[in-house]
């Protein structure tokens, strides 16, 4: 709904044959912290009448307004905007901005409800299905999320329709391994997801066993490998996220749960994504290791994930460094799993944080606007829980995303 306003049609504003007092300063415009509808708010002061104004705007325009505080809401060309902030009737003027609902969840596993709020859970049960998450009701609605990973089961209940399949790239077209569907319900899972009303598209790039799958292509491939799976390189096409991405005009995020040694044709294709306004999400990696010679999470434009626990520690697998963005829950999370469409499994890695973030993303944008991944890596970063993490090494940020 609008903050104290509804849909209109945009208005201009006609300033003749009123009479302002002489302009001292003008009045600083209060900035709505999120998206806005395009109009101001003008408020006059107590006694000041809002008639003359909204008598002078053509008779064919419309104007919401606002008696209950003696204001109205318009669309401001700069000039008129600048006239009112100059007059000695007008006493504020403010940005419409959109407000939402919020919903709580009760039945969430512990990594949503640890993801909004600021402080460390007080149980330690992982296997709990009763922890709280509370978030706005725009749920990442209207973003879609690439999972490039082992496939999707697109059926699963947690998706409600809001899954499909995108491409494969290993000669089949279902997950048959799980680790893909489990990391889609995390991120944007009816139960088990942060975003839960954006779209999963399954892109697959790993094979049910995590064999190596080789696509030829001498343009746009990378060595990749599964934490949760198999250490084995294979080779991806980014390029058809990038192409898809493009045609839907929607806003776009990449989760890979995937990595390996350095490789720069996967950290470049990393980057045409993120300059295309592609934000993507890697993770760091489950080896316990400095993640600076690994791909993607060496890759400067891509949000880079390490994976921390239910006690607020960091999990003993993941991996740490300078390259890390932020931290995920990434420890015993219960997401979708194959097998049926209700089936379920608790996994350990950093390949479980990185759906979290992702889904951060989407919400975020579904929430706030689309901005671009730059813009959006800082805003993960300004959002995060700082210093609650224990174990961290040194020179490894100590962030824990927040909604």
């Amino acid at each position: 709904m609008r903050f104290f306003s509804v849909l209109a049609a945009a208005v201009s504003l006609s300033l003749g044959g009123l009479v302002f007092a002489a302009p001292t300063t003008l009045k600083s415009v209060e900035r709505y912290q999120g998206e806005v509808s395009g109009k101001y708010i003008v408020k006059f002061k107590d006694g000041v009448s809002r008639t003359n104004l909204v008598n002078s705007l053509r008779s064919d325009l419309a104007v919401d307004d606002l008696e209950i505080i003696n204001a109205i809401a318009v669309t401001l060309d700069q000039d008129a905007l600048n006239v009112l902030r100059a007059s000695d009737d007008v006493e504020s003027v403010s940005e419409d901005g959109i407000m939402h609902a919020f919903a709580t969840q009760t039945n969430a596993p512990w990594g949503l409800q640890r993801i909004s709020q600021n402080t460390r859970i007080s149980s330690t049960d992982t296997a709990a299905l009763n922890y709280r998450y509370e978030y706005d009701d725009s749920a990442g609605e209207g973003v879609d999320i690439y999972v490039v990973d082992t496939g999707v089961l697109v059926s699963h209940s947690q998706f409600g329709g809001r899954a499909r399949w995108g491409a494969s790239f290993v000669g089949t077209s279902t997950d048959g391994h799980g680790h893909g569907t489990h990391c889609a319900g995390t991120a944007a899972g009816s139960q088990f997801g942060v975003a839960k009303k954006a779209n999963i598209i399954a892109v697959q790039v790993l094979n049910s066993s995590g064999y190596e799958v080789r696509i030829h292509d001498a343009t746009n491939r990378a060595h990749l490998c599964s934490y949760k799976l198999r250490r084995h390189q294979r080779n991806v096409r980014l390029n058809y996220v990038l192409t898809q991405a493009r045609a839907s005009g929607r806003p776009s995020v990449v989760s890979m749960s995937l990595g390996g040694a350095a490789a720069s044709s996967l950290d470049n294709a990393v980057a045409s994504l993120t300059a295309a306004g592609v934000h993507v999400v890697v993770a760091a990696g489950n080896s316990n290791v400095n993640a600076q010679n690994t791909s993607p999470a060496r890759a400067p434009s891509a949000i880079t994930v390490a994976a921390s626990t239910i006690a607020d520690a960091k999990a003993s697998f993941s991996n740490f460094g300078a390259v890390i963005d932020v931290w995920g829950p990434g420890a015993n999370i219960i997401s979708s799993w194959i097998g049926s469409n209700t089936a379920t499994r608790s996994i350990s890695g950093t390949s479980m944080a990185t759906p979290h973030v992702a889904g951060v993303v989407a919400y975020l944008i579904g929430k706030d606007g689309n901005v671009s991944p730059a813009a959006m890596e800082a805003k993960i970063k300004s959002l995060s829980t700082k210093s609650v993490l224990t174990g961290v090494p040194s020179g490894t940020v100590n962030q824990l995303v927040h909604i």
